[in-house]
């Protein structure tokens, strides 16, 4: 089984690609994001000639859009195309970026995940395929940014400059190298890392196996990449096209984790009410969203009671079916 299944869940929208039994790709779509490819019309709010950059707005959002348009001056609109939504960094949040759109392009939202090509649509009646595969790990590995493997693991930090994977582990440096290198790539499928990224191997002298480790990324990780080789202080640079947050940037937001609870509860069995415990501001959010507990509760049959801890972490929430 390798076609992608996708869950149109509450508040958004899930993709996975799923071979032997185990996640290798995901992607969560929130419902109110701003997709790469959407055209729409803009007003140019201020001029960067230096950069050949210029900022953006419409009613609800605003852009940074490369390269300048000549002919349009401050306060013109135009018609733009968003490459990428906007970022909620930690401590630099960065606006979405956009170009100008092509001449004859109308306005319109860009397609969905939900519409990827062979899809396997699944609703929360069916099979929980997701969750067989893995689900609930792949949000622990988003939410922690901690990913193990055989004999080591990888620390993810989300940087304004770029993503870096620190590998650590007990093997001989030689095969740490080249083992943290395969998980390293196969993270980064999985949790849909994009952009810049940076992956901090063991430092090894021997030529042939910064030669592996680099080989091993790219068995893994599915083209289009670019990458540099490993160098002789064991670090390598990866860039894939980034046209929306990864999953351990969603994490960093309050919201992602209020869905996933969500996702939990509708998949949780036995009767009667369903009881969620998390962090008072996941359940804020989830309190604030009167439209996703109805459709839990229509989902379920059973009321949901919304229990706040605030001693809970924020990725800590769970469900408590009444009887099981």
């Amino acid at each position: 089984m390798a076609d992608w299944c996708v869950e149109r869940g509450i508040g958004e929208v899930r993709a996975t690609r799923i071979v032997d039994g185990a996640i290798v790709e995901a992607r969560i779509e929130p419902d109110d994001a701003l997709r790469a490819g959407t055209i729409l019309t803009a007003r140019l709010v201020r001029r960067m000639t230096v950069r050949n950059e210029g900022i953006v707005a419409w009613d609800d959002g605003e852009a940074l859009l490369a390269p300048l348009p000549r002919a349009v001056t401050e306060g013109g609109l135009l018609r733009i195309e968003i490459t990428r939504p906007a970022l909620d960094e930690p401590g630099k949040p960065k606006r979405a970026r956009a170009r100008p759109a092509a001449p004859d392009a109308a306005p319109g939202d860009a397609p969905s995940i939900a519409d990827l090509p062979g899809a396997r649509i699944m609703g929360p009646f069916d099979r929980d395929v997701l969750g067989d595969a893995g689900w609930a790990m792949l949000i622990e590995e988003a939410s922690t940014r901690q990913v193990a493997f055989p004999g080591g693991a990888l620390s993810i930090a989300l940087t304004p400059a770029m993503t870096l994977i620190d590998i650590d582990g007990e093997l001989a440096p030689a095969d740490l190298c080249i083992a943290g290198a395969r998980a390293a790539g196969a993270a980064i499928a999985r949790l849909d890392l994009a952009g810049s990224i940076g992956i901090d191997l063991p430092t090894v002298g021997d030529k042939a196996v910064r030669i592996a480790a680099a080989e091993a990324i790219d068995a893994v990780l599915p083209q289009p990449f670019e990458r540099t080789a490993v160098n002789g202080f064991g670090f390598l640079q990866i860039v894939r096209r980034r046209t929306r947050a990864s999953l351990p940037e969603l994490f960093v937001q309050v919201p992602a984790h209020a869905r996933a609870l969500l996702r939990q509860a509708e998949r949780t069995g036995g009767a009667g009410e369903r009881t969620l415990t998390a962090h008072p501001a996941v359940i804020a959010a989830i309190a604030a969203r009167p439209d996703w507990i109805g459709t839990v509760e229509r989902t379920t049959g059973a009321p949901l009671i919304l229990r706040a801890e605030p001693l809970l972490a924020i990725s800590a929430g769970h469900v408590q079916a009444r009887f099981p």
